[in-house]
């Protein structure tokens, strides 16, 4: 084992330690929290799709979601052990016999669902509830309010 590998292996299981990595594959739709910088706030954003593929590669895999958002279709590459993804969620399990699923990219509508795997469901929702009794929940990002005389709104159409 190399130098390289040694310091992905300390970092895949410090990652580890704070968050869990659900079980998930090609054809799941999943629900992954990333943390957001905007100026000196931090925010968590959700964002919900089905995950077209994934690259296994040590501390450098990574999951690729596709969503349709307004019409349009979007993917986003996300690496599996990022500092800046908070949690990951398996939401459904689908049934796919491919690893990479590159082919909804041309389908639309009805035809790029995906079936769902129920007895999947039923294994990955009793798997999740044990792990979630075992493990401490994780704090919030901490909200911060803006301070002022001017922290309430009005109501529509009145004065103040």
């Amino acid at each position: 084992m190399n130098i390289l590998d040694t310091i992905g292996q300390t970092t895949m299981d410090k990652v580890q330690s704070e968050r869990p990595v659900p079980r998930f594959e090609a054809g799941d739709t999943v629900r992954v929290h990333v943390k957001v910088q905007e100026g000196n706030r931090e925010r968590l954003q959700v964002y919900e799709g089905l995950c077209i593929g994934r690259k296994n590669a040590g501390v450098n895999s990574a999951f690729t979601v596709r969503k349709i958002s307004f019409g349009e279709g979007v993917e986003r590459v996300f690496p599996l052990y990022s500092p800046n993804i908070w949690e990951i969620e398996v939401v459904r399990k689908g049934i796919v016999r491919r690893a990479k699923l590159y082919y909804l990219r041309d389908l639309r509508g009805k035809a790029s669902r995906i079936a769902e795997d129920v007895e999947a469901q039923r294994e990955l929702v009793a798997e999740q509830a044990e792990e979630a009794a075992k493990r401490p929940r994780r704090e919030k990002l901490k909200k911060e309010k803006p301070r002022g005389e001017g922290t309430v709104r009005a109501a529509k159409g009145g004065k103040k």
